[in-house]
């Protein structure tokens, strides 16, 4: 099944080209790095998003596409923030990991694919799902922010964070 181009709430999925990726890679820090480009987890209970209680919208801290709203957000006692349901469902990619002996379903940023965290069976209704995700692999925008448009896509306006 291949992503569209367009997400059902109107964000370009297009992966950025070479010269736009080597610009975002550019402005990350070592740590957001290693776990967006390289896989990597943070350290449990010290992500700076997982007390993060005001309303507004997560965002993938490499290409900006919203991700999460703060009203799936739910404390699940795991140590990273957890929500039971993407803001879209085409802004995540699930694909199978098999590192470190266990099967998991790793989360990636639907359009530029950085590593977000892992989906698992055990949350909340609705969904019963828990998306676990780094803190470092986010970025939160408050309501009444702007959503950032490092692409230049024009899409930041497509959703609101009020």
């Amino acid at each position: 099944m291949s992503t569209p181009a367009i997400s059902p709430s109107g964000f370009s999925l297009s992966p950025p080209d070479a010269e736009e990726r080597k610009r975002l890679e550019a402005g990350l820090t070592r740590e957001e790095a290693e776990v967006l480009l390289h896989h990597g987890t943070e350290a449990p209970f010290c992500g700076g998003l997982l007390d993060q209680k005001d309303t507004g919208i997560y965002c993938c801290r490499l290409c900006a596409l919203p991700l999460f709203q703060h009203k799936t957000k739910f404390e699940s006692g795991t140590g990273w923030p957890s929500f039971w349901a993407p803001i879209d469902e085409a802004h995540v990619t699930a694909v199978r990991d098999t590192s470190y002996g266990m099967v998991r379903i790793e989360t990636l940023c639907a359009r530029c694919g950085s590593h977000q965290g892992h989906v698992f069976p055990d949350g909340p209704p609705p969904t019963r799902l828990r998306y676990c995700i780094n803190s470092i692999s986010l970025e939160f925008v408050p309501d009444g922010g702007t959503l950032r448009d490092p692409l230049g896509r024009g899409d930041n306006a497509g959703l609101q964070t009020a």
